[in-house]
């Protein structure tokens, strides 16, 4: 009986230890990260990725935010492509995107595994990431501090539905139909009124 307890003792420290290790490869990345050694934190991320469900929700919440701000530091520093060759930039922001959002819905999901400086960071970085993607960036950069579009530009069309209607007050105007449909309501051009 001994001898058998002995032995699952024995067996299970294999399996334990492999815990640990992914948890002492996120520290030391993250010791990198805080060191702003971006390239040696990025290549133990990239060692520890097939293994992130290993981790636990917190820690995978922490992997994904500090993959993440470890791209958008390193496409920071990275020089443009030339040529036919792809832009580093464009790439690193690819991906801080992605692992950003990755550690937003983990964090959603389960909560505590980032600090409230740590959330805000990662907000205002998946938003800067994000208006890239959906448009806005341009807008925004020229924009005096404290505003949220330039001068001069119109604000997006709200329709004016009237109180008790369908509509709520405020809420965005349907899109145009797609280009030579007239929309709903309107005379096609040249025709009699």
């Amino acid at each position: 009986m001994r001898r058998l307890a002995a032995a699952l003792v024995l067996a299970s420290l294999p399996a334990l230890g492999g815990c640990a290790t992914y948890k002492q490869d996120l520290e030391r990345a993250e010791k990198h990260y805080a060191e702003n050694r971006f390239e040696p934190a990025l290549a133990l991320f990239r060692v520890l990725e097939p293994d992130i469900d290993s981790l636990t929700p917190g820690d995978q919440a922490r992997y994904a935010y500090l993959r993440g701000m470890t791209d958008f530091r390193l496409a920071a520093l990275a020089s443009p492509g030339a040529g036919g060759v792809a832009d580093p930039r464009r790439m690193f922001r690819i991906n801080a995107r992605h692992w950003l959002a990755v550690a937003a819905a983990t964090e959603k999901a389960s909560p505590g595994g980032l600090n409230p400086e740590e959330r805000t960071r990662m907000e205002e970085a998946l938003g800067e990431l994000n208006r890239e993607v959906y448009g806005g960036a341009e807008a925004l950069a020229d924009a005096p501090a404290g505003s949220a579009a330039p001068a001069g530009s119109a604000a997006p069309a709200r329709s004016a539905a009237p109180a008790g209607s369908a509509a709520p007050a405020g809420s965005a105007a349907p899109a145009a139909p797609p280009s030579g449909q007239p929309q709903m309501g309107t005379m096609p051009a040249g025709a009699p009124k």
